[in-house]
Parts: structure tokens; C-alpha cells; sequence
């Protein structure tokens, strides 16, 4: 096969493959979020693991692979490319492919048992473009007690993380034994350390007034009752929730006690909870009728789009 031949074959791979990125954009239009390639320092700030060990030369299932360390935004989450300018350098991947020329091996971070892209993202993209099973790789792993499904998106994995962090802190807390309640959720990960902290402050004001040291189950069962449960109830006076899609009551409880520290701060320690529940709504809360109207308007764009491919 002559080289205008081959030339016009990598073209042709190279569109085919950023058109299925496209299409893939389109149909997610609604949640785009779920069309993007997860990022390793997503990953790694949320697993947090302990430490890494270089494990050589593997061959990694291409299948495997779900994310970059530095190229997330130039491809979608099956590695098709995004942007034009990967044409040139993607297209001497691809004819290299053809070819049947051997490329140095790509490098890899293995993190819960899926892998991310340190150097190699053009020839993990054309090698998911032709359906490649295998690609040898550099391996460093890092090490985390959470294994991953490589066919979950993002929000899945982060889900699965924060069932995690709230196992770990029931288990090693024991706190639905002693306040009975099991319904502390949150929607980002990490939460969990902050309400810990939370209850060690609680603990260290109260012990300040006692001879002896309180146990922290008596910590935490009167940080529950007198500190979370009048927040709870402070943001379902004031209709917070509906304000908040996707947000948790747990994870309100964070952020306007947060918020309510920084006004007492700039406005005095009069400035009240109920003052800073509204006034965090107002500033950060979107409307119901705001939120439909954006809903609205994604859909007439995306059919606006899919009638100009058509």
C-alpha cells in the first residue's frame, strides 16, 4: 500500500474516531460529565493511597484504562479524541498501527485496580480505535484498599468511595450505635474527616468545663444533638434542600456551618444561623424555575445539533 494510500486510511481512523467522540458528547448532553475522561488526580486525592511500588514491564488489558494524568480534557471517556489539533500526532500512531511498527511502551499509574495514562494517550486512543485487547506498558501502583470497576464513570466511582469513607467511619466511630442514626450521606468525598473534626472540637469545648475528660461517644452523641440536629432543622425551616439539587442534608450541614463562621467573623458574633441559612441560599442556591429553564434550553440545543448532523 503506497504512502497516499495509507495517509488517506489514518485521515479516514482519525475522523471516524473523533466523530464517535462527538456523537458521544451528544448523547450525553444533558450530564457531560459523563463523557469525560476521568483524571488520576481526581482519583488519587479521593483514594488517597499510601504509597507506590514500580512493578516493571506488564501487559495491560487496554479495557483497563480509564483515565490520564495530564490529557483528560482531549479525550472522552473511551479515549476518543476531542480536539483537531491530536490529528497529526494521532494519525502517526495510527499508520505506525498499520505499519505493524513497534512504539516504546506507554507508562501507567494502576490506582484500585484500573490504570491512567502518564505518557502514551494517542496510543491508547488509536489502540481503543482498533479494538487492540493489549499494550504493554511501565507500571508504578499505587497502593489503596478500594478496587475499582474500570466500566464505571466518575460519579460512580466517587460514590463508591464515599460508601467507603462512611463504612470506615461508622465501623472505626461506632457512630449509628450511639446516636442511632445511619442517614449521615454526603455527595463529594472527604466529608467524613470533617465531621470527625468537627466532633473532636466539639469534644475539646467540653472538656474545657469538665474535671475529667469526656469519652468521645458522649462527645459525639451531644455534638449529634445539640450542634447537627438544630442545623438539620435551621435548613428545613428555611426550605434550604430545594435550593441544593444533588446535595445531601449532611452535606448542607457543612457548608453553611463553614459559611456561618466566616459571618460571624466579618459581621459579628450576633449574625445568627437563620441569617447565615438564608443568606447562603441566596448567594449559592439555584431557583427551581432557573434550573428548569436550563433543562429547557440543553434540550432545544442538543436537538438543534443533532438536526445539523443530520
Amino acid at each position: 500500500m503506497n504512502e497516499s494510500l495509507l495517509s488517506s486510511e489514518t485521515n479516514e481512523d482519525f475522523a471516524k474516531a473523533r466523530n464517535k467522540a462527538l456523537f458521544n458528547e451528544i448523547q450525553h448532553f444533558l450530564n457531560p460529565e459523563e463523557t469525560t475522561l476521568i483524571s488520576f488526580s481526581d482519583i488519587k486525592k479521593m483514594l488517597k493511597p499510601d504509597n507506590e511500588t514500580y512493578l516493571g514491564m506488564k501487559t495491560v488489558p487496554v479495557n483497563q484504562i480509564v483515565g490520564s494524568e495530564s490529557r483528560y480534557q482531549d479525550f472522552d471517556n473511551r479515549f476518543f479524541p476531542k480536539k483537531m489539533h491530536l490529528k497529526t500526532r494521532w494519525e502517526h500512531i495510527d499508520m505506525a498501527h498499520i505499519k505493524d511498527i513497534n512504539l516504546p511502551p506507554i507508562t501507567l499509574y494502576e490506582l484500585g485496580g484500573v490504570y491512567f495514562v502518564r505518557d502514551g494517550n494517542h496510543r491508547v486512543s488509536v489502540a481503543k480505535a482498533k479494538g487492540v485487547e493489549f499494550i504493554d506498558a511501565e507500571v508504578v501502583s499505587l497502593q489503596s484498599e478500594i478496587h475499582l470497576n474500570p466500566k464505571d464513570s466518575l460519579l460512580k466511582m466517587t460514590k463508591q468511595v464515599i460508601n467507603w469513607e462512611k463504612k470506615v467511619f461508622y465501623g472505626e466511630t461506632g457512630f449509628g450505635d450511639v446516636t442511632d442514626f445511619w442517614g449521615l450521606d454526603f455527595s463529594v468525598p472527604g466529608q467524613y474527616d470533617v465531621i470527625y473534626n468537627h466532633i473532636l472540637t466539639h469534644k475539646y469545648y467540653i472538656n474545657m468545663n469538665q474535671t475529667e475528660e469526656i469519652p468521645m461517644d458522649r462527645a459525639m452523641l451531644s455534638w449529634f444533638s445539640t450542634i447537627y440536629i438544630p442545623v438539620i432543622k435551621v435548613l428545613d425551616r428555611h426550605h434550604v434542600m430545594k435550593y441544593f439539587k444533588g446535595r445531601t442534608k449532611s452535606d448542607m450541614y457543612v457548608y453553611v456551618i463553614k459559611y456561618w463562621d466566616e459571618m460571624k467573623m466579618k459581621f459579628g458574633s450576633d449574625f445568627s444561623l437563620d441569617e447565615a441559612a438564608d443568606s447562603f441560599t441566596l448567594k449559592f442556591g439555584t431557583p427551581l424555575y432557573k434550573r428548569i429553564i436550563n433543562r429547557i434550553q440543553k434540550i432545544i440545543l442538543k436537538k438543534e445539533i443533532e438536526n445539523s448532523l443530520t
